[in-house]
């Protein structure tokens, strides 16, 4: 059995993300096999333990996830052309008053504070960002098992066996699509649920058979729902909840 750089380990096992994991190590908060290690680039045994001692644990209690039900016409991520990013709405005007965390807000609450996926700019709905690593790559890791569930307008004539084609069979990219469950909520409305987010994914769908987009709504992220929360508005992620 051959050794793994330990922040590869923590950030495998869901202790933290890697650059997080590095920071831990350097100050000395992590734990192998009850021992501390403190040097960056340290390697272990896959089945050696890996704890945190309590100021990492305080640490990742104290980091914030935010829930946004971003409106049409804000990026998810960076700026880009002349459009803002939906981390300017967290803001105290905007957090939803019904949001039963009961945390206060804090400035400390935006350092860092990063979208875990995508929503284009003309979409709607619950968009995730989160202080905390360990939580991004369980919505956003290249193993994530995580179904993203939509509510799809669309106009057009649907091509025949196009629905079929939809839940299996197309290709974006020159790379065949993960399995989507796809279903016509009524006559000019889908509801897909996936499990990966290539950009611009289900537009780019529709469009192979023979549908075009007029309207699109992300309602769940794994177990987490929109819920009544308003456009534009946001509240922070309950200690109970989880993806």
């Amino acid at each position: 059995m051959e050794k793994v750089r330990l922040s590869k380990l923590m950030s495998e096992q869901g202790i933290c993300s890697r650059r997080e994991a590095d920071r831990y190590i350097e100050s000395g908060w992590v734990m192998v096999d009850g021992v501390q290690v403190t040097e960056l680039g340290s390697k272990i045994f896959p089945t050696q333990k890996i704890t945190l001692n309590q100021s990492a644990q305080a640490k990742q209690q104290a980091q914030v996830t935010v829930l946004l039900n971003k409106p049409v016409g804000y990026v998810s991520g960076q700026a880009e052309d002349g459009y803002q990013p939906a981390v300017v709405l967290i803001k105290p005007e905007h957090h939803w008053a019904e949001d039963g965390s009961e945390v206060k807000f804090s400035a400390q609450h935006l350092r860092g504070l990063a979208p875990a996926g995508r929503l284009d700019i003309d979409s709607q709905g619950l968009l995730v960002l989160t202080q905390n690593g360990r939580i991004a790559k369980q919505l956003i890791g290249e193993d994530s098992q995580i179904e993203k569930e939509y509510l799809v307008r669309v106009a057009g004539k649907l091509a025949e066996g196009g629905l079929a084609l939809l839940n299996h069979g197309l290709a974006l990219d020159g790379q065949k699509l993960k399995p989507a469950k796809v279903t016509w909520q009524n006559e000019d409305q889908l509801r897909f649920i996936l499990k990966e987010g290539k950009k611009r994914q289900i537009r780019r769908m529709c469009e192979l058979v023979g549908l075009k987009v007029t309207g699109l709504k992300r309602v769940r992220i794994g177990k987490i729902r929109l819920g009544n929360l308003p456009v534009g508005q946001w509240r922070y992620l309950y200690a109970e909840e989880t993806f």
